[in-house]
């Protein structure tokens, strides 16, 4: 199986990247910024552009779409969230997704069965409105919508999208207190993926399968 995954630097990401490595699989593993990993920016079409050419038609039978900014963290409503940080935010976590997955279509095609799971949150749900973090929350919601409309879009051809939680996890973006590690999350995401069909795809599922609300 060949498995790709954005953002496989760090995190979720890499320990995904771990994980399908040591079951044998032909992993491609990107970033923006790491010399062992294939180049990729998926807020720049152009990398993306570039990143599809370097598979050159492989067949890409698992594509998790991992790479996320949160930058909005710690702003305050009164004088924080400016307007570049939307934009670079979205470009990352909702554009990328799509234009990442219009690019390796080819590549999905090629694939029979093959999968995409997009990396979403909680925070996406219409259930949960924690406060703050409004950039990264309008984001990841974004992208839940983005899944499940192009889940209707790619049954057809059969290919199955799932969106998913991977847990708070003790990362870099999720802080020492997370309640999981990542290679927890990355092995339950990863038996979630396996489970990702024509009767699964529009799912919203937790990293330890269940389903999540809307």
């Amino acid at each position: 199986m060949h498995v790709v995954i954005t953002g496989a630097n760090r995190g979720i990401g890499r320990a995904l990247l771990d994980h399908y490595r040591a079951l044998g699989h032909d992993v491609t593993g990107t970033a923006r910024h790491d010399a062992d990993l294939t180049p990729l920016d998926v807020s720049d079409p152009d990398s993306i552009a570039a990143f599809a050419r370097h598979l050159d038609g492989q067949p890409v039978d698992l594509l998790i779409c991992n790479a996320g900014l949160y930058a909005d963290k710690h702003h305050k409503l009164d004088d924080g969230y400016p307007a570049q940080m939307w934009a670079d935010t979205f470009a990352t976590n909702v554009t990328g997704v799509f234009l990442t997955i219009q690019a390796l279509l080819p590549n999905l095609r090629a694939a029979p069965g093959a999968r995409v799971a997009i990396i979403s949150s909680q925070m996406a749900s219409q259930t949960r409105a924690p406060g703050r973090s409004f950039i990264y929350c309008a984001s990841k919601a974004a992208a839940l919508n983005l899944g499940r409309n192009l889940a209707v879009d790619l049954k057809p051809e059969g290919i199955a999208v799932g969106i998913y939680h991977p847990g708070w996890v003790r990362t870099d973006m999720g802080g020492e207190a997370g309640e999981i590690s990542a290679d927890e999350s990355a092995s339950g995401l990863a038996e979630r993926f396996a489970d990702l069909g024509p009767d699964t795809t529009g799912c919203f599922q937790t990293w330890d399968g269940r389903d999540h609300p809307f």
